[in-house]
């Protein structure tokens, strides 16, 4: 008998709980093999293809391009195990040569073990205000494509009983819902929602795709059932929203703060509320330094980057005020310094902005350190960072001059100690060697935590980095 394995959206690290869906690689009734991907999801931080653990037929997808889930609600049903080779399954789809053994490939939160081979019952449709129902294109519970409310590995036997001709309980040819059936909602949020302030989800008809009920209708109804009675315009709006939207007035639009946008209000707003930063800054003459660069790229090899050259620097000067690669533990009261440099650059792609980080940055000349950005900025401009390039950083360099602004103050990189500011290189009227002449000038600017060092530090620090820029001789001391 073909059983039917769910496969649900693991926790891909870093404290991610939600991801959006990109698209999907892969339709009901395709065949699938361990490992293959049929997903491509977006994080806060990036954008991940979720390889399948289970091989067979794609019996249900839940949710559609564009739907936010979070991490555990499943993503599809497989079904393994075929009666016989080539026959096809009870529920009619054509038997596939998967197996339902363990994968190789590891995505942090699901396993990679064979699913266990002990069957469980498929218990009846739940009728209360937390029931689920699959999404809509899946198929419903006590059908032989029906998922079971458990973790990854359940098995479900096909053709259950209880059912009728692929129909669940309580509906007509499988459409819409009685009383005793299921409620569409597939997720936890809504049910929380709902459960929370005494809400019964079985009264409500749902906005989504095929009566599926989202959290806006969830929020309409409680504000309908708040407004006083007899009151004119006191119910909900009449045009639904989309999940997780709320009505504008005419002239505005609401965005959404969620995926990277969000990443990025939720850490700078921590920064800010954590952080005690001052920022200082100090214009330096960059002639010497771009003429070294064009010396260096005449000389064959790899081209090397101006940003490459910043960070051998930015590397140097920490090894001299190592009090600027630290972050603070609040709950010790400790700062913690660190030995490596792990060196975060600011890129801004269409996703938004984003960090990824050089590790060993210490570690790395300037050749390496040109492929490794050079590497890593192509990955941010495609959106294929994984979580592991964008976290761990321990100080950032941020070259905003390429936007055509000279200055900023940075807001620290949140749990870091320091941020250092580039702003553009252009000519300007400098006083060099007693004469005025032209030349080009770069201002640097310092935001640091004012709990790991005071001013003198962090005036020690870019001072340094400004002498490198003015003289790159200077770093022949660390070489």
């Amino acid at each position: 008998m073909a059983q039917v394995l769910e496969f649900k959206l693991p926790d891909l690290g870093e404290g991610l709980t939600e991801a959006e869906i990109v698209r999907w690689l892969v339709q009901v009734g395709d065949v699938v093999a361990v490992d293959q991907p049929v997903v491509e999801v977006e994080t806060a931080k990036a954008m991940v293809e979720v390889p399948c653990p289970y091989g067979g037929v794609v019996t249900a997808r839940y949710g559609d391009e564009g739907t936010e889930l979070p991490v555990g609600a499943p993503l599809l049903t497989v079904a393994v195990g075929a009666p016989a080779s080539g026959a096809p399954l009870a529920d009619g789809t054509p038997a596939a040569e998967g197996d339902a053994e363990g994968s190789g490939n590891v995505l942090v939160g699901y396993g990679t073990q064979a699913a266990p081979a002990r069957r469980r019952r498929v218990r009846p449709p739940e009728t209360g205000a937390g029931a689920v129902r699959p999404a809509p294109g899946g198929p419903h519970p006590g059908t032989g494509a029906a998922r079971a409310a458990s973790a990854p590995g359940t098995l479900v036997a096909a053709g259950a009983p209880g059912t009728a001709n692929g129909t669940a309980p309580g509906t007509a040819n499988g459409a819409g819902r009685g009383t005793d059936g299921p409620v569409p909602v597939i997720s936890p949020l809504v049910r929380r929602l709902a459960r929370e302030n005494g809400l019964d989800l079985r009264d409500l008809a749902g906005s989504g795709p095929e009566g599926l009920i989202l959290r806006a209708d969830v929020e309409r109804a409680l504000r309908s059932a708040a407004a006083p009675a007899g009151v004119p315009g006191a119910a909900a709006q009449d045009t639904p929203l989309p999940e997780g939207r709320t009505a504008a007035a005419p002239g505005v639009t609401r965005v959404p703060l969620k995926g990277v946008r969000g990443a990025v209000a939720d850490k700078l707003s921590r920064s800010r509320r954590e952080i005690p930063d001052a920022t200082c800054w100090v214009d330096g003459d960059a002639t010497e330094l771009m003429r070294a660069r064009t010396a260096m790229n005449a000389a064959g090899g790899p081209k090397i980057s101006l940003i490459a050259l910043l960070a051998r620097i930015c590397t140097a000067a920490l090894a001299r005020y190592p009090e600027l690669n630290s972050t603070v533990d609040t709950e010790a009261r400790e700062i913690v310094r660190l030995d490596a440099v792990h060196l975060g650059f600011a890129a801004q792609t269409e996703r938004g902005l984003v960090v990824p980080v050089v590790k060993d940055a210490h570690a790395r000349g300037a050749e390496s350190l040109g492929a490794e950005f050079a590497r890593l900025t192509e990955s941010a401009r495609t959106g294929t960072l994984t979580p592991a390039e964008l976290t761990g950083g321990t100080f950032t360099l941020n070259n905003y001059g390429v936007f055509g602004v000279d200055g900023s103050t940075p807001i620290v990189n949140h749990p870091e100690a320091a941020m250092l500011g580039v702003g553009r290189i252009i000519p300007k009227p400098w006083v060099h060697e007693g004469e005025l002449a032209v030349r080009q000038v770069v201002q640097l600017s310092l935001t640091f935590d004012h709990r790991v060092c005071d001013g003198g530090t962090a005036g020690g620090f870019l001072r340094y980095v400004a002498d490198c820029v003015e003289q790159p001789a200077v770093l022949l001391r660390t070489l």
